[in-house]
């Protein structure tokens, strides 16, 4: 189990730094690409991130989903953490990906700035998710 344990801090303590990076950097220069390149450069860009980010999803949620339903003595933190990630899939899959859609068309501003503020919550929670497993590895060390 403790392999599962590896593959989950390593995924959420991944996906925060991701996160912020896509927050802070990513998401905002939607708004400095060229408007007549804009729906190849969003083709280019959901092919791409998707490489990076759906893999490292499914680990976080496959392990989240084994270490939630294994006694030992951190089953509470885990079954926190589980839950976060599916919020976070939930945020992703109902807001994030339609937004994205709506750009696949062409550059939006106002779509730009919804996927910039709704993309809050998923920062906000990949943070609590490696908090959570901060915790973790203080109680298991």
């Amino acid at each position: 189990m403790e392999e599962i344990l590896i593959i989950n801090l390593f995924s959420s303590f991944f996906l925060c730094g991701l996160i912020w990076t896509v927050q802070l950097v990513h998401y905002p220069s939607f708004h400095g690409f060229e408007k007549e390149k804009y729906a190849g450069w969003m083709a280019f860009h959901k092919s791409r991130i998707s490489i990076i980010v759906v893999p490292v999803m499914l680990a976080e949620l496959g392990s989240s989903v084994l270490l939630s339903f294994v006694e030992n003595q951190f089953l509470t933190l885990n079954r926190a953490g589980l839950a976060v990630v599916i919020l976070i899939w939930l945020i992703t899959f109902f807001v994030q990906v339609p937004l994205h859609g709506k750009l696949s068309s062409g550059y939006r501003e106002e779509i730009v700035r919804k996927l910039v503020t709704s993309n809050l919550w998923r920062t906000s929670l990949w943070t609590i998710k490696s908090i959570l497993g901060i915790i973790l590895l203080t109680r298991i060390l």
